[in-house]
């Protein structure tokens, strides 16, 4: 968005860094303009760089840069960064190469979040109740500050949910690529390290929290888990929100989402929800 030029140089550094090249790096402007990135960096491969004239959000933008890789016809696999990211191990391209390598159905690789103090949040292990961050495998969901997508994958489940601007956009992709019969995999030795954040601090987190995972149930769940979630939902946002305004913000949303077009609703199979609750996240939490 224009507003961390030092983070997205040291970012792109890092990727300059990587011990197997990237073939093609994408850039996305979003309702920004951007600087020359290529020639001052020494970044390997094609470079392109795209200004949209407006935010589209995180998966609006995404989907910029997936159309334009998609247009090269030679992409298999591509990893998406957040801009305030930091590749740390110059092998974490050779990695995710290796691990689709040897995994036909392999769709999303999770990396692991961490701050410069080497911690990851609670929130950023991808298991139901999890500690321990370093314990990777098969999982249900996985973070979007970095991670790699299989692009058979997503011609076979489309891209982001553009609409949803920014959270649960995720799940989305996620429950689509499990339903679709694709691995789902968190890979902890695969490291960003991001800054600690709270992701209350977007003015719009509790409106389009509340919104989206309206949208999402809508369009993702059999009708009779519907219910169920989003009184799940509820609960924890009545226990776990301080703020008077916080609160307001959710049920504004929430309530948006129950009157807004969800989009298309393809929900998932029963032998979907089963393995997701197998995996130890059961759609309905």
């Amino acid at each position: 968005m224009g507003t961390r030029p030092e983070e997205v140089d040291a970012l792109l550094a890092s990727v300059a860094k990587q011990d197997v090249a990237p073939e093609r790096i994408v850039i996305v402007g979003n309702g920004c303009p951007l600087p020359e990135f290529a020639e001052r960096l020494g970044l390997p491969g094609e470079v392109t760089a795209i200004e949209v004239d407006e935010n589209l959000g995180c998966p609006g933008g995404r989907n910029v840069a997936l159309r334009r890789l998609r247009e090269f016809g030679d992409v298999d696999v591509v990893v998406e960064l957040d801009d305030d990211g930091l590749l740390i191990d110059p092998d974490v391209l050779r990695t995710v190469r290796d691990l689709y390598a040897v995994e036909p159905r392999l769709g999303i690789v999770g990396f692991r979040i961490a701050d410069e103090n080497g911690e990851t949040q609670r929130r950023h292990v991808p298991r139901l109740g999890a500690k321990d961050p370093l314990r990777g495998g098969e999982v249900t969901c996985f973070l979007g500050g970095g991670h790699a997508l299989s692009m058979e994958m997503l011609a076979q489940t489309g891209d982001w949910p553009a609409e949803f601007f920014f959270a649960h956009e995720e799940t989305d992709l996620a429950w689509r690529a499990a339903d679709a019969g694709w691995t789902i995999r968190y890979e902890p030795q695969l490291l960003l390290q991001h800054p600690k954040t709270s992701p209350a601090r977007h003015a719009i987190y509790y409106r389009v929290t509340a919104r989206n995972r309206v949208w999402l149930v809508r369009r993702r769940l059999p009708l009779p888990l519907i219910p169920v979630h989003l009184a799940v939902w509820i609960a924890l946002t009545l226990v776990r929100t301080r703020s008077v305004g916080g609160l307001r913000a959710w049920f504004g949303g929430f309530v948006e989402g129950l009157r807004a077009s969800a989009g298309e609703r393809r929900p998932m199979r029963w032998r979907t929800v089963w393995r997701l609750t197998r995996l130890g996240r059961p759609p309905v939490i």
